[in-house]
């Protein structure tokens, strides 16, 4: 969703899915490593996030620019999901077999992620104990992952570059964790990475189920929004 549907046409399944296993694992190692080294170096909780938030808004960008040529770096369930969905009156973007092993990718690496972010700085891995699931962290997570769907899509839709997608999105996630009190997971395999990690960026696995459904009805709701707001781009 952040390049032209035909580089999907281009990269073998294979490689395309070792392209989102890589990212979703890194994205994860950013997430947690920034999160446990933010909680070493510092003791203020604003200064925590600020340090979290910085890493995995470059990180991501970062991410975005190397890997979106090979798999278009979803690198996120409900961004594959939408490709699907609004790829299917064109058939352009992900078939749903490939959707399935994106997914197994996205998950797979997200876990990975965090255990290696976990290994770096000596830490066991083990379940979060972190409860982060409240009325306003759930709406926090909808309109968070509402707000990210909506700006992928536009972007692709309207026909923007590699690299300008990349800093907005970035950014979009830097600024998200500021505005939303959930800090903005805004991605199902994400949230389940985090669960492996009982440190600054964890979630306790009884959150991550509210957080996932969150997530879903924000990618409708932003998906919807984005086809009314953005016609499909011209191929030529």
């Amino acid at each position: 969703m952040t390049v032209d549907a035909p580089v999907l046409g281009r990269q073998p399944l294979w490689r395309r899915a070792l392209a989102e296993f890589l990212g979703t694992a890194l994205l994860v190692a950013v997430v947690v490593g920034s999160g446990i080294a933010a909680e070493q170096l510092s003791t203020d909780t604003g200064l925590q996030l600020l340090e979290n938030s910085i890493a995995t808004a470059l990180g991501l960008g970062v991410l975005i620019l190397l890997l979106a040529p090979v798999s278009e770096a979803h690198f996120n369930p409900v961004v594959s999901l939408a490709d699907v969905v609004l790829g299917r009156r064109d058939r352009s973007g992900l078939t749903a077999p490939a959707l399935g092993i994106y997914l197994l990718a996205q998950v797979a690496g997200a876990i990975c992620g965090a255990i290696l972010a976990n290994a770096m700085f000596a830490i066991p891995t083990t379940l979060s104990a972190t409860d982060r699931a409240t009325p306003a962290t759930i709406l926090a997570e909808i309109v968070a992952t509402a707000g990210l769907v909506l700006l992928i899509i536009g972007l692709s839709r309207t026909g923007r570059s590699v690299p300008v997608i990349a800093t907005a999105v970035g950014s979009y996630i830097g600024a998200a964790y500021w505005f939303t009190s959930s800090t903005a997971f805004a991605n199902p395999a994400v949230t389940i990475g985090r669960i492996f990690t009982d440190t600054f960026a964890g979630i306790a696995p009884a959150s991550s189920v509210p957080f996932i459904a969150a997530q879903l009805v924000g990618a409708l709701a932003g998906t919807a929004i984005a086809v009314a707001l953005f016609t499909r781009s011209d191929p030529r």
